[in-house]
């Protein structure tokens, strides 16, 4: 039976668990006793059966067990991405009904909010009561300096109330100046991760109220206060977090591998999965010429001339199975 204190993810090692792995990675195996103390290594593979001598235990290479885990990870990101978009498709088709046949929401409830400028009053109202934690995805590249300027106020007081500040960027906002500026100015505890593809628009504050798009516009959202979903989106931006490199206040360096650039590997799927040079640009937060750069930097690297080529060499490469 699986200890209690050991009821972590992959992600999250024990301190129990990292000895005997390197332990185990020094030495070549470990008797099978030994990971009774740290049965979170058999869980997630990193230690596997000796097809000789059932006794012992041989580490899996960190190199194999990576991905591995990587991939378990996405999977769950997936289902989470299915989950909240037939959610906001099953509340979309109820939107008509609601203004005449639905009870006004209560706390525990699911508000429908119709335009802009009531989206607006209540994310502020609900940052203005905010005072532990701001978890935010924010799609797309560029961010109006005007935009931001309008939540700073308000983020600054959630900061000041010792909260904690954690936004999800796509790549591209790496090149923005004013989210730079904007999260300097807000001088407090706040960080700043990004992924090649995130999510639509999510906000949660205190993991009491949460914020989803309910419409493709954005002109109709969702004020979510049911615990159970709030936690559940919560969840997702953690799983997206774990995945994410650091942008802000310490930048790390996107990897690559092989002349091949976190972005072009992203390409590569989507390419591989059939979607247009446009389609691209919208999904990883860039612009249609921006999107062509890389592609043809990526036609380039693997030598193609054609379009049909490049999915041929993408697939022969092996850019397909990295993971970053």
């Amino acid at each position: 039976m699986t200890l209690p204190s050991h009821a972590h993810g992959a992600d999250d090692l024990c301190t129990a668990g990292t000895t005997l792995y390197e332990r185990a990675l020094a030495e070549g195996r470990v008797r099978s006793e030994a990971a009774e103390a740290a049965p979170c290594l058999t869980r997630y593979g990193l230690l596997r059966a000796d097809a000789e001598d059932p006794a012992w235990l041989r580490p899996t290479a960190p190199a194999v067990a990576l991905p591995r885990l990587l991939e378990t990870v996405g999977h769950r990101i997936a289902r989470h991405r299915s989950r909240a978009a037939n959610l906001a498709t099953t509340f979309e088709s109820l939107m008509a009904l609601a203004p005449r046949h639905a009870a006004p929401a209560g706390p525990s409830a699911i508000t429908v909010l119709n335009g802009l400028p009531v989206i607006q009053k209540a994310v502020a109202q609900a940052l203005a009561e905010t005072s532990k934690e701001l978890l935010s995805i924010q799609p797309g590249g560029f961010r109006p300096p005007e935009i931001l300027a309008k939540s700073l106020p308000d983020a600054k007081g959630a900061l000041s109330r010792g909260g904690r500040m954690r936004t999800l960027y796509q790549h591209t906002s790496r090149h923005s100046l004013s989210v730079f500026g904007y999260h300097d100015q807000l001088q407090g505890d706040t960080e700043v991760r990004t992924l090649d593809e995130v999510t639509d628009r999510l906000f949660v504050f205190d993991r009491v109220v949460a914020f989803i798009p309910a419409s493709k516009d954005r002109s109709v959202a969702l004020e979510i206060r049911l615990p159970a979903l709030v936690e559940h989106l919560a969840a997702a931006f953690e799983c997206l977090w774990s995945l994410a490199t650091p942008m802000y206040p310490h930048a790390e360096e996107l990897p690559s591998s092989n002349g091949i650039t976190a972005r072009q590997q992203a390409i590569a799927h989507l390419l591989v999965d059939g979607l247009t040079d446009s389609e691209i640009a919208l999904r990883l937060g860039m612009n249609v010429r921006t999107a062509r750069v890389h592609i043809a930097k990526l036609s380039a690297v693997l030598g193609s001339s054609s379009r049909a080529q490049l999915g041929y060499l993408i697939g022969r490469s092996g850019i397909l199975r990295r993971q970053n």
